[in-house]
């Protein structure tokens, strides 16, 4: 069932068993485990069916570090960022749940292990039908991974989700479910805790157009985002005055995000052929269960992230041009507009050129056509290490429900960018070792990083999980360390970013931690 807040009478008390805010891949995640399980729950969502400018200015804030785009990285509507998100997923690696000791403030308190029977429920929630992201025998039909030398990089796979638009693919389940209300248009403004702080007491909940209204609730989910959930504990401050799960001062630290670079280097291979179909670009793939689409990159093996101390990047790549064994000619009415980038393909092919030919000299056969070669373009995301200085605060500005905005100061390290380029230098000894390609490294080395060239609008670690309370915000079980009944979920959990898209992981901790909230509510039941 679906109910404006705007259309709530003021003043309304609310009670039920689990509230939830955030109706985005977290929040609806666990709204559908909750159906049918005999529990009342309230899914609070700040935007409505639609995208409202007036709603998406709530995400308008204040940047003090790296530059960043706060409001459109995200989406404030029913179905949250999923109404843009890509469809990338693949799950993160066991050593990504590690403290890795040349990773500070690594180390999750689970493991990939514990997280696995989630991850296949994951892929079902984001209609994802296989699992296989390790194993190139599923996808031989397209093509064989490149026999790239030394055993540093290896080639793993995306799937991709359809995408699924969580909003309007499980609309029709939140409709249908008798024991669900979701309450639209309608912006928790702070969570209040009872006087010792050791439990969340109410709800406060506000609309645009001046409504308020009060939710009580057993236990609550905070789902917002990965900057909204910080935000949200850092204002609900009426008791805690440094706001909720922030004794040790935690909340909204380690932001991370995944660095993208749009051309760090650039790939020669001698032939076109040599590439799967699944490397150059999205491929779909017939299998028993469905359509598959997938995506072939180039990731680091754990021995050698392992042995030279490295943190992850993800490499894709795809054919832009040949290279031609002589210089391009150009008919006689060649406009200026050609003549001028004929040159430009010339000037970059006469380096090519020759280092494709000493390749083809000793590892291909004689090429039947003018191409020695063919030059490929390449993107890539990277790891972040973990800063506590990097951090989600509340800023002076106030949005339209009074409510201080968002202060993003995002920082980058020079680590960052030095991992990065050892990895591209990794890549370079794969392709010179095997032969038949050549890697020219365009990401240069430098004395600090201080603006990314690109992102992933990804959101990561600002409510970490950590055994330890001085050192997170969350337990193992996403609850906020010193409360009793109110938990988190979403990307702000992260204690490390590892390398890949975050939201096939979000949805396995989201089911991860429905579970855990049956077993609790049963075990209450079976006490009273």
């Amino acid at each position: 069932m679906f109910i404006d807040g705007r259309k709530v009478p003021q003043g309304t008390v609310v009670e039920t068993d689990l509230a939830i805010i955030g109706a985005g891949a977290a929040g609806i995640a666990i709204a559908r485990e909750m159906i049918g399980a005999g529990l009342k729950v309230a899914l609070i969502e700040s935007g409505g069916f639609d995208f409202d400018p007036e709603t998406q200015d709530l995400y308008e804030g204040e940047i003090a570090g790296a530059d960043y785009p706060l409001t459109s990285s995200r989406l404030r509507y029913f179905g949250g960022s999923t109404n843009h998100w890509g469809g990338w997923c693949r799950p993160f690696e066991p050593l990504d749940f590690e403290a890795r000791d040349w990773v500070p403030y690594s180390g999750w308190p689970i493991t990939r292990a514990e997280l696995d029977p989630f991850y296949i429920r994951a892929c079902e929630v984001c209609q994802i039908r296989s699992t296989a992201f390790d194993d190139p025998s599923a996808w031989a039909e397209k093509g064989k991974p490149l026999a790239l030398a030394g055993g540093e990089v290896e080639t793993r796979f995306f799937l991709y989700s359809p995408p699924t638009r969580f909003g309007k693919k499980y609309r029709p389940d939140m409709e249908r479910a008798k024991n669900i209300t979701c309450y639209l248009n309608s912006n928790v403004m702070e969570i209040v805790p009872t006087e010792n702080g050791a439990e969340v007491d109410r709800l406060e909940v506000g609309t645009l157009s001046g409504v308020r209204f009060t939710v009580k609730p057993r236990a609550c989910v905070l789902a917002a985002g990965g900057i909204e959930n910080a935000r949200l504990l850092l204002l609900s401050n009426s008791v805690e005055k440094q706001g909720l799960g922030n004794r040790h001062g935690v909340v909204g630290r380690f932001f991370m995000e995944h660095p993208h670079i749009p051309s760090p280097a650039t790939f020669l291979v001698t032939e076109r052929n040599l590439l799967a179909d699944w490397y150059r670009t999205y491929t779909k793939m017939v299998t028993g269960a469905g359509d598959v689409v997938i995506r072939g990159c180039l990731m680091f093996s754990e021995d050698y992230l392992r042995r030279e101390r490295r943190m992850g990047s993800v490499i894709t790549f795809s054919p832009v041009r040949p290279v031609m064994a002589e210089p391009e000619v150009l008919p006689a009415g060649a406009s200026e507009e050609e003549r001028e980038a004929a040159a430009r393909r010339s000037a970059e092919d006469e380096m090519f050129r020759g280092i494709l030919q000493l390749a083809r000299s000793t590892n291909s056969a004689a090429s039947p056509s003018g191409e020695i070669g063919w030059r490929l373009g390449v993107g890539c995301a990277s790891e972040q290490e973990p800063n506590p200085a990097s951090r989600v605060m509340l800023s002076q500005e106030k949005d339209a429900l009074g409510l201080p905005r968002t202060k993003l100061d995002w920082r980058l390290k020079k680590s960052d960018a030095d991992n990065l380029r050892a990895n591209l230098e990794a890549v370079a000894r794969a392709f010179g070792g095997w032969g038949e390609g050549r890697v020219q490294i365009l990401f240069p080395e430098r004395d600090e990083w201080t603006e990314a060239e690109g992102w992933g609008n990804h959101h990561l670690g600002t409510t970490r999980m950590a055994a330890d309370p001085k050192l997170g915000v969350t337990d193992a079980e996403c609850r906020i360390h010193g409360m009793s009944n109110l938990f988190i979920a979403g990307s702000s959990l992260y204690p490390t970013g590892a390398t890949v898209n975050p939201t096939l992981t979000l949805v396995a901790l989201a089911l991860r931690l429905s579970d855990h909230l049956k077993r609790r509510f049963a075990l209450a039941a079976a006490t009273e």
